[in-house]
C-alpha cells in the first residue's frame, strides 16, 4: 500500500521505502574490502605504536601486581569494561589470581570485593570516566594501589593512579572516529603485554597452564602422560624372541594393538613386530610355524617413557609415520603400549 502525507517533516510511505531500499542495496565488494583492510591497518598501527611505551612505568605496573598480596582488581565501564574483563580473565588463566569488577557496581555494595592487599587496574579511554573517579578515594583508604590504563595522560585517572599506562592512539578505525576500535585493541594489547611479563617473571609453566584448563584439550594434552592411558597388564602384547611367529600372531590378534613386543626373559624390550612387518613376511612367504619371532622382529623399536606427556607420543608417531609405540623404563623393561586410537579416545589427538 502507497500513502502520501502532505505535513511538513513527514516522510511518505513510499519515501520510507526508497530509504531502505538504498540503505539494503548491495554494497560494492571492493568497498568492503578496502574497509576491512583500512580498519587492520589502523589497528595495526595503534599496537605497533605501543612498542615504546613498554619503559620504566610497565616495568612499575608489574612490579605491583608481583608484590600483591591478594588478587588483581581488573575495572571499567563500558567497551573498557568488556576488553577488562578479558585482561583479567587472561591475568588468571597465567598465574596471576585476577577477576573483572563492573565499575557502575562497585558503588553500589560490590566494592567490598577489594580486600587490602588487592592492586587495581582501572581502564578508561578518557580517563575521566565518573564511576572510576568516584572509586579512587575508597581505594586509597584501602590502601590498594591503582594502575591506570589510558587514553588521556594527563587526565584525571592517569594522574591519580600509582602508575599509568599509555594507550593513547591517533585515530580509531571508526570512520567518523567514534566507535572505539583502535583504542581498545591498544588497550587489550597492553593487558596481554602485562600477563605475559608476569607470566614469565613467575616462571609459569605449560604445565601450570594446563593445571587452570583441565576440561579443555589443552589440559588433556598437557595433564595426561603416557602411563594414563597405555594399556598394560593382561592387555598387553608380548613374546619372546623364541615365540614362534604363528603364536606371535595369534597374540597380536587376541590384544589388537596391531604388535606385539618382544621381549627376553626379564621382559627387557628387544623388538617389535607389528601389522607392517607381517605384510612383509607374506611378502617373503615366509614360513608361520617354522619361523622365530627374533628372525622377523624389527629390532630397537621406537619406544617411549611411561612418565613423557601422551602429547610427546603424538608427536613421536607423527614423526616416525608409525601408529604404535611400546613404553619401557629406563633399562627398557616393558611396562606398557598404546596406538593412535588410544590417543584419540583420551582426548589428545
Amino acid at each position: 500500500m502507497s500513502r502520501t502525507n502532505s505535513e511538513p517533516g513527514i516522510l511518505s510511505y513510499d519515501a520510507h521505502a526508497n530509504m531502505n531500499t538504498a540503505a539494503h542495496s548491495a554494497p560494492d565488494p571492493a568497498d568492503l574490502i578496502a574497509a576491512g583492510r583500512r580498519t587492520i591497518d589502523i589497528e595495526a598501527r595503534a599496537i605497533s605504536g605501543l612498542a615504546a611505551r613498554i619503559d620504566a612505568s610497565f616495568v612499575r605496573a608489574c612490579q605491583l601486581c608481583l608484590g600483591a598480596q591478594g588478587r588483581i582488581v581488573v575495572t571499567g565501564l563500558g567497551k573498557s569494561g568488556h576488553v577488562g574483563s578479558k585482561i583479567a580473565a587472561t591475568l588468571a588463566s597465567t598465574g596471576t589470581p585476577s577477576f573483572f569488577l563492573h565499575a557502575a557496581e562497585a558503588a553500589h555494595g560490590d566494592l567490598g570485593m577489594i580486600s587490602r592487599g588487592d592492586v587495581v587496574v582501572a581502564i578508561s579511554n578518557s580517563g575521566e570516566t565518573p564511576e572510576l573517579l568516584m572509586l579512587l578515594p575508597h581505594l586509597k583508604r584501602l590502601g590498594a594501589p591503582v594502575i591506570s590504563i589510558t587514553g588521556g595522560t594527563s587526565s584525571t585517572l592517569a594522574r591519580d593512579a600509582e602508575v599509568n599506562l599509555d594507550v593513547s592512539v591517533s585515530e580509531e578505525a571508526c570512520p567518523h572516529n567514534l566507535a572505539p576500535t583502535a583504542s581498545t585493541t591498544a588497550t587489550l594489547a597492553m593487558g596481554d603485554a602485562l600477563a605475559i611479563a608476569l607470566l614469565e617473571a613467575r616462571g609459569f609453566t605449560p604445565e601450570d597452564f594446563a593445571r587452570s584448563h583441565p576440561g579443555g584439550s589443552l589440559g588433556r594434552k598437557l595433564l595426561l602422560h603416557v602411563a594414563d592411558v597405555m594399556r598394560s597388564g593382561a592387555g598387553l602384547p608380548r613374546v619372546t624372541a623364541d615365540t614362534l611367529l604363528s603364536a606371535g600372531l595369534l597374540e597380536m590378534s587376541r590384544k589388537g594393538l596391531g604388535l606385539t613386543a618382544v621381549v627376553d626373559d626379564q621382559d627387557r624390550v628387544v623388538g617389535v613386530f607389528t601389522d607392517g612387518d607381517l605384510r612383509r613376511v607374506l611378502d617373503r612367504q615366509v614360513d608361520l610355524h617354522g619361523t622365530p619371532m627374533r628372525a622377523v622382529m624389527t629390532a630397537d623399536p621406537r619406544t617411549i617413557d611411561p612418565q613423557a606427556l601422551a602429547a610427546e607420543a603424538v608427536n613421536k608417531m607423527e614423526q616416525h609415520g608409525i601408529t604404535a609405540l611400546l613404553v619401557v623404563t629406563a633399562d627398557h623393561t616393558l611396562v606398557g603400549a598404546l596406538n593412535i586410537h588410544d590417543l584419540l579416545r583420551a582426548g589428545v589427538v
